[in-house]
C-alpha cells in the first residue's frame, strides 16, 4: 500500500492506494469519528461490494442508498433520495456518509454531506478508474444542470479516499478505458516524465498490469494532491486540470447525459484543445499527433460520432465554471507536459476546431 496526503491544512487528509484494501477495516473505521454510516452507492456496484463494506462496520449503525446509475442520474432528484435515507433513519451531525462508486455516485455523496445539517463528514472509496485517478481526490463536489455539467456544487473534502484497485476487476472495458483519459490528461498537462511512461507502457496498462496501475494512480493523485494544496478553491493554477474539459463538458451538455462517458467526452477535448493549440503556434503536428495516437491506443474516441449544432456547441462552452463575463477561459498546451489557461487565443481559430470536430464525420476509435 502507498500513501500520500492531500496537505490542506486542518482539512488535511491521505489517500490510500493499493490491493486488497477493503480487508483492512482500520483504513476505514479510523475515520469515522461518529455511530452513523450512511453508504451510498448505485445499482452496479451495491451488489458487487454494498455487503464488503457493511461486513467492515459492524460497529457502527449503517443504512444505505442505492442510487440509479449514469450521469444523466447526477441531479438534485438523486441527492435528494440521499437526503430522504438520512432523515428517515434519524441521522445527526456527527453522521458519516461513505461514496462507493465512480465519480457520479463521488460527487453527489459529497455536495449531500457538504450541506446535511450545514456539514457532514464523508469518506471515498472509489470504484472506477477515473474516479480513482481523478474525481475522488480533491474535494470538488456537485450535481449537474440542463444547461450545464456540475454547475451546482461545493469544495468539500473527504476525510480519507481509500483506493483498492482491485475493485478495477469488475469493470468493464467501455469504463476502464474511459478512465485512461484522466490519466492521458496528467502526463500531458504537467508531467512529461509521465506521459512517455504512459506512451511506453499504454498496452500494458489498457490489460491492467496491476504494478504499473498502481503507480500510474499514485502519480495522477500526487500531482493532483499537489495542485489542489496550493489552490483548493480553484482560483488559479488548479484550472489546469480542466484540459479538455469544457470541450468534453459542451459533448456530454448537447449529445444528452451518458451518450458519451465523461473519459470519453475529455479524450475528445483534449485532442481538440491540442489541435488549437497547434493552430496557436504552440505545438507541432508531430506532437498532436503523439496526443491523437496514444488516446487511440486507449481505445478512446477522437472525433465526435454525431453532427452537433455549432452554435449549440459553443452555447454550452459558454456555460462553464472557468467563464469569466462570458468569456471562455480555455487550458490549452504550451508544450507537451505544459499546460496553461488562456483567453487570449484567436475566435476563428476556435471557430474553425468546432466547425471540424461538430461534422461528425469519420469517426474513429
Amino acid at each position: 500500500m502507498k500513501t500520500l496526503n492531500l496537505n490542506l491544512g486542518e482539512k488535511s487528509y491521505p489517500i490510500y492506494i493499493g490491493q486488497n484494501l477493503l480487508s483492512l477495516g482500520e483504513l476505514l473505521t479510523q475515520h469515522i469519528h461518529g455511530r452513523q454510516v450512511m453508504i451510498v452507492t448505485n445499482t452496479t456496484v451495491a451488489p458487487l461490494y454494498l455487503q464488503k463494506i457493511k461486513t467492515l462496520l459492524t460497529d457502527f449503525a449503517v443504512a444505505q442508498t442505492i442510487l440509479p446509475d449514469g450521469e444523466k442520474y447526477k441531479t438534485l432528484a438523486s441527492m435528494n433520495l440521499i437526503f430522504d435515507a438520512l432523515l428517515t433513519a434519524k441521522f445527526d451531525r456527527s453522521c458519516t456518509l461513505i461514496a462507493l462508486g465512480g465519480g457520479v455516485v463521488g460527487d453527489i455523496t459529497g455536495f449531500a454531506a457538504s450541506i446535511y445539517q450545514r456539514g457532514v463528514d464523508f469518506i471515498q472509496i472509489p470504484t472506477t478508474l477515473l474516479s480513482q485517478v481523478d474525481s475522488s481526490v480533491g474535494g470538488k463536489t456537485g450535481v449537474n444542470h440542463p444547461l450545464g455539467k456540475n454547475m451546482i456544487g461545493s469544495f468539500y473534502q473527504p476525510k480519507c479516499v481509500l483506493i483498492d484497485v482491485d475493485l478495477l476487476d469488475t469493470l468493464d472495458s467501455k469504463q476502464y478505458c474511459a478512465g485512461m483519459a484522466e490519466v492521458i490528461k496528467y502526463g500531458l498537462l504537467a508531467n512529461i516524465e509521465f506521459l512517455h511512461f504512459l506512451q511506453d507502457n499504454i498496452h500494458s496498462l489498457i490489460n491492467r498490469d496491476k504494478t504499473l496501475l498502481i503507480s500510474s494512480v499514485y502519480q495522477c493523485c500526487q500531482d493532483k494532491a499537489h495542485i489542489v494544496a496550493q489552490d483548493e478553491l480553484e482560483t488559479g493554477k488548479r484550472a489546469l486540470l480542466n484540459l479538455g474539459h469544457t470541450f468534453a463538458h459542451a459533448i456530454e451538455n448537447t449529445l444528452g447525459y451518458g451518450v458519451y462517458l465523461h473519459g470519453e467526452a475529455v479524450a475528445v477535448g483534449m485532442l481538440m484543445a491540442a489541435e488549437l493549440s497547434q493552430l496557436e503556434g504552440y505545438l507541432s503536428l508531430d506532437e498532436v499527433n503523439q496526443i491523437r495516437i496514444l488516446i487511440k491506443k486507449s481505445n478512446l474516441p477522437i472525433t465526435i460520432n454525431s453532427k452537433i449544432r455549432k452554435s449549440a456547441f459553443k452555447q454550452a462552452m459558454s456555460v462553464d465554471k472557468k467563464a469569466i463575463g462570458g468569456n471562455i477561459r480555455l487550458v490549452l498546451l504550451r508544450k507537451l507536459g505544459a499546460a496553461f489557461v488562456s483567453s487570449d487565443y484567436q475566435p476563428k481559430l476556435l471557430d474553425q476546431i468546432i466547425n471540424k470536430f461538430c461534422q461528425g464525420e469519420d469517426y474513429d476509435r
